[in-house]
């Protein structure tokens, strides 16, 4: 059988020759695709033909609406479409072969119609007119039996797959949009359904497959492929939504040929747009586009998280708007089957589960920190247990990208063995050299490669690291070579198994004092001349360049000059706003800094300018002065003065008092309450001021056998208080699911649970290759001057 397909693929594609020189080889598929289509369906109405013309005839004196039409029409038609044109591809005659074909093809039933409409078929059956090719096209596709007795819908179902295959290689700069590599698809349908074989090989089985990203419909076709092969009598219906016109046509059409009810097929966004929204199914696979934003359709997306939660798929949380592969996964998750209380029945699908497999690129692994969108979707899926495990891909196995790729395998009927675990397989070394690369896809999984990956997962245990036997890769021999080159590492395969609290962390918030010093020193003083932000560095160049002859009376008077300072600002200070350039060319601007800074002046007069390395004390003094000071002297600082007033007169010092924020009445150092003693011998209990600058972070790893605040507290004491003893646990941060101190995050660092040391070359070896290149430069600069 596979070599009649291929040998009947490969005969259609021969169409090729003819097109060569008047369409573009990305063209090809285009008309060979539909024209193929429409030969198919031509053969399997060939039987019932007569009968479909007389019924439509009969019906179009009656005048009904054409749903009702439709309905006569199958049923003399005994098949899911038909056609009610008396003609075919051989009676199409030369002369009026272009109208002749596009009212043949309008005379299909809307659903085969609606798939010639997304190929633009049409629009292609005129430049085939045009180009004087129509005719040979036509009789080539006439000539070739498609009927139903030379080749049954399995095999045809074949053959279109290889046509689409071979399309999306002719046209590889787009491929990756809507085609799948087949080893990849092999791969991924075989660890979504292995789980199920024993239930797939029962009698009466009927099963639902879905891909909400369905491209022209590979992991559909796999996924029949796949049971049909354990259970030719088992019934697979395929549901599917596809973004892309022509790829939803491609899809539609080899469903078509399959004897799927095409209704099922949707075109549309699947995330914005749910069009099988009440659905749920028993398989799911997926292949979603790799960092895709979803900014256009943010407003949806939001609206659906804010107002359903989890009534709606995206309750879990939002990843970033730059990559979306997330909120595929989880509108997956949302047609998941529920297993109810009664699920006894293999053979009952409402309530039997469902698997999934997707493929992600490795930014959903770990992207988003503790509380992220990223990092809730993780935590909801681990926590409910659905992540079976997850397969590292060779890199370069896709046409339109070379990095590095997971499947995802997810399930709600998890073995027993299995619950609570996550198993990880590094499959990233099982891959051959293509003989000749096709877009980015350069490697491909041989049959052996996939057999290692769905052994290892079927079997469930840990591998330790293995070498394969895979063939050294070539290296360039260009440029010099080193005399003692690095050896390459091997090439290994491995599995392990990890509980999936392991993944997850408590991020804890450290807190340390804010120390500061204070001085009123003349240069700080001089700083209050000046606003701050966005003022703090045009005014100074305004007062360096207009400023130095201004009296008492005119000072910050800037109107005499105001073209001049207009230009000024304008060529250095381009970032500033216009209401910002009025304020700064305002005097009252100038004038406030300027009665600031005078009556920081006549602090330091009460006050002095020694150094304070305790801010405690200098803030009682600075109280005290402006509290002896005469009303007359109007010394009062409103909030904003004495804020700008400190930010110019503090600053951060190490050696410096901690800064008491408030006193309180039980000591509990680790949560910052701490009993301290000030240079005046005075103990008391106090928090202090926090400084955002020594903020830190500790991710604590989940412990299930604790309670959280000995999970925190004993990190703490062990990894953290050693080091820094003045720190303190921020328990104002806390988890907004469980609510207690810290907030939890996931990731899952694949590449690191896999990560093997290689020591780097000896400094020997690296010497003697760095004296070879000396010497060789040295030679060669001889020869230059001599």
């Amino acid at each position: 059988m596979t070599k009649n397909f291929s040998q009947t693929a490969a005969f259609i594609w021969s169409v090729a020759d003819l097109l060569r020189g008047d369409f573009k080889q990305s063209q090809y598929g285009r008309i060979i695709l539909p024209f193929t289509l429409l030969r198919r369906l031509e053969c399997v109405l060939a039987d019932t033909k007569a009968a479909v013309v007389a019924e439509s005839e009969r019906i179009a004196e009656k005048g009904l609406p054409e749903e009702a039409q439709e309905k006569f029409i199958i049923r003399a038609s005994k098949h899911a479409f038909y056609n009610t044109s008396p003609m075919d591809l051989s009676k199409m005659g030369q002369s009026d072969i272009k109208d002749n074909l596009n009212t043949y093809v309008q005379s299909f039933s809307k659903d085969a119609r609606e798939i010639f409409e997304h190929f633009k078929f049409e629009e292609f059956v005129g430049q085939l007119a045009d180009a004087n090719l129509l005719y040979k096209v036509v009789q080539k596709f006439a000539n070739t039996d498609l009927s139903p007795e030379a080749i049954s819908n399995h095999e045809m179902g074949f053959v279109f797959e290889e046509l689409i295959r071979r399309f999306a290689e002719s046209s590889n700069e787009t491929a990756g949009e809507h085609f799948t590599p087949r080893d990849i698809v092999r791969l991924t349908t075989s660890l979504v359904f292995m789980e199920d074989d024993d239930a797939l090989t029962k009698d009466g089985i009927i099963r639902t497959i879905y891909d909400p990203t369905a491209g022209t419909g590979g992991f559909l076709s796999s996924g029949m492929e796949y049971v049909l092969e354990l259970n030719p009598d088992a019934v697979m219906r395929t549901y599917g939504q596809e973004l892309n016109p022509e790829s939803y046509a491609i899809c539609k059409a080899d469903m078509l040929i399959k004897g799927q009810e095409v209704n099922n097929i949707k075109l549309g966004n699947t995330l914005s747009s749910d069009q099988l929204v009440a659905e749920k199914f028993d398989y799911m696979l997926s292949n979603p586009p790799f960092g895709v934003d979803w900014k256009k359709i943010s407003g949806e997306i939001k609206d659906e998280h804010e107002q359903k939660g989890f009534d709606g798929r995206f309750g879990a949380g939002l990843p970033r708007v730059s990559d979306g592969s997330l909120l595929f996964l989880m509108h997956l998750i949302s047609k998941m089957r529920p297993i109810t209380d009664n699920a006894k029945d293999a053979d009952n699908s409402s309530n039997q589960g469902s698997r999934i497999g997707i493929i992600l690129n490795g930014s959903p692994l770990f992207t988003g920190g503790a509380g992220s969108g990223e990092s809730e979707i993780r935590r909801y899926i681990l926590e409910a247990d659905l992540l079976e495990a997850i397969i590292a891909l060779p890199t370069d196995m896709f046409y339109n990208t070379g990095i590095a790729t997971y499947v995802w395998v997810l399930s709600n009927k998890k073995a027993a063995e299995r619950k609570g675990h996550v198993q990880l397989i590094d499959g990233s070394n099982l891959y051959g050299k293509m003989r000749k690369s096709l877009g980015s896809k350069r490697n491909e999984m041989s049959d052996d490669d996939i057999k290692t990956i769905i052994c290892s997962f079927g079997d469930f245990e840990v591998v330790d690291a293995r070498v394969l036997d895979k063939p050294e890769e070539m290296k360039s021999n260009r440029g010099r070579q080193s005399a003692n080159p690095k050896a390459e590492p091997a090439k290994t395969f491995a599995s392990k198994i990890f509980a999936t609290h392991e993944f997850g962390y408590r991020r804890i918030t450290i807190e340390r004092p804010l120390r500061l010093s204070a001085q009123l020193s003349d240069d700080s003083i001089e700083t209050l001349r000046y606003a701050s932000k966005p003022f703090d560095m045009v005014m100074p160049a305004l007062y360096e360049a207009f400023g130095r002859n201004w009296t008492t009376d005119s000072y910050g008077d800037l109107s005499a000059v105001t073209l001049e300072a207009r230009a000024m600002i304008k060529a250095d200070f381009s970032e500033l706003k216009e209401k910002q350039i009025k304020d700064v060319l305002d005097a009252n601007l100038w004038q406030d800094q300027l009665e600031i800074m005078n009556k920081t002046k006549a602090l330091q007069t009460a006050i002095g300018n020694g150094q304070f390395d305790d801010f405690n004390e200098f803030e009682k003094v600075l109280k005290q002065a402006l509290k002896d000071a005469d009303a007359s002297d109007d010394m009062s600082l409103d909030a904003k003065e004495k804020k700008q007033l400190l930010d110019a007169i503090t600053w951060k010092n190490p050696e410096a008092e901690p800064v008491i924020k408030k006193a309180v009445k039980v000591a509990n150092p680790l949560y910052g309450a701490f009993s301290y003693t000030d240079p005046a011998s005075k103990t008391k209990i106090v928090e202090f001021q926090t400084d955002s600058d020594l903020r830190d972070y500790e991710n604590v790893p989940l412990n299930p056998e604790v309670t959280t605040t000995e999970l925190i507290e004993s990190y703490f004491a062990r990894e953290v208080q050693p080091h820094v003893p003045d720190a303190w646990i921020n328990s104002d941060k806390k988890d907004a699911i469980d609510e207690e101190i810290g907030i939890v995050g996931f990731e899952i660092p694949f590449n690191r649970h896999f990560y093997v040391y290689e020591p780097p070359r000896a400094l020997a070896d690296i010497d003697a290759d760095l004296d070879a290149v000396s010497s060789e430069i040295m030679q060669l600069l001889g020869e230059v001057h001599s």
